[in-house]
């Protein structure tokens, strides 16, 4: 019995280099790649070597895909605390974060915000009033909070991965390499959502940003010509405003409302209750949420640990397949 030599003896001819699969990989063998390879006999030596392949294909199996389950288990659980960290001494209350919101370019717009674990349950914004030089001061009711959806959405995928890891405990046996690679892509898959929640905010259309729940939350009201809008983007939370002015009938005629988007430029229109509006200045100001950084640390980490879980199965894959016995 013969097998190709894994040592090419010279290219395939271009011609040939494409061959079509569509016949059995033994044709294939039989009349394009065996002339083209130095055919080489079975030799105990041989044949010992892939007994060995095997036996380490088996441990693999049975010992290094437990171990790293283990340690995506550690590290996506350190990641699930971060969303909840608990107030010290008070276990059964998270804790209360505050950031400072401003820019060193700016001071049209200036924030305080309390972050406590996915809601804002605080918000404390002065915006200067682009035309003069009063400023504006608006607060959350005490009756009110904000969720971030982005965190919740996140947080959740954390646990739908937790949960599919923690279906094959240390005394289950993979029996196949196609099985470790099933779970790795539904455990990748979580985790990819996850990242992408923090760092792809939704978009919203000016119409749906000016009714949403959020313009309701403050007292004194909002007026009618400023809008607000809270998000994630990577580690940071973002406060944009938005300062409005009526168009008037007679310069509607060149009227284009804006579509959707995340952050929307002056000029940008829209209609609501039959009035049209205009952008007339965007202000945005940010502040780093460490805990956020070390979440989107930890999601990378894990993706590489189950890219590399992978990549080692398809090496052993490779063999399973091409074994000659």
């Amino acid at each position: 019995m013969y097998v190709a030599c894994l040592k090419k003896q010279k290219q395939l001819p271009k011609s040939q280099s494409k061959y079509s699969f569509k016949k059995s990989q033994y044709d294939y063998f039989v009349h394009i790649a065996q002339p083209y390879y130095r055919p080489i006999a079975l030799t105990p030596m041989v044949i010992k070597c892939f007994e060995k392949m095997e036996e380490e294909f088996n441990w693999l199996l049975k010992e290094e895909v437990h171990a790293v389950l283990k340690q995506l288990q550690d590290i996506l659980k350190e990641a699930a605390r971060r969303f909840s960290m608990p107030t010290p001494g008070l276990e059964g209350t998270l804790k209360q974060e505050n950031f400072i919101l401003g820019s060193s370019t700016m001071d049209q717009v200036k924030g305080v915000l309390t972050l406590q674990g996915e809601a804002l349950t605080q918000a404390d914004i002065n915006i200067k009033v682009a035309k003069s030089s009063q400023v504006m001061h608006f607060a959350f009711r005490d009756d009110k909070q904000w969720k971030l959806q982005q965190i919740q959405d996140a947080r959740n995928h954390v646990n739908q991965a937790l949960q599919l890891l923690s279906s094959r405990d240390e005394s289950y046996q993979f029996k196949t390499g196609a099985e470790v690679n099933k779970l790795m892509d539904a455990v990748m898959l979580q985790l990819s959502r996850a990242r992408n929640r923090l760092t792809t905010p939704a978009t919203l259309t000016l119409p749906e940003l000016a009714s949403s729940g959020l313009m309701k939350m403050f007292t004194p009201p909002m007026p009618g010509d400023v809008m607000v809008n809270f998000y994630i983007n990577l580690s940071k939370l973002c406060l944009t405003v938005y300062q409005l002015h009526v168009l008037q009938p007679n310069t509607t005629k060149n009227f284009k409302p804006a579509g959707s988007s995340v952050l929307h430029n002056p000029g940008a229109m829209f209609e609501i209750n039959n009035t049209k509006f205009e952008v007339s200045h965007v202000h945005k100001v940010e502040c780093v949420v460490p805990w956020l950084n070390d979440t989107l640390v930890f999601f990378t980490i894990s993706l590489q640990l189950c890219q590399q879980l992978k990549d080692k199965i398809s090496v052993f894959s490779s063999f399973w397949n091409y074994r000659p016995f």
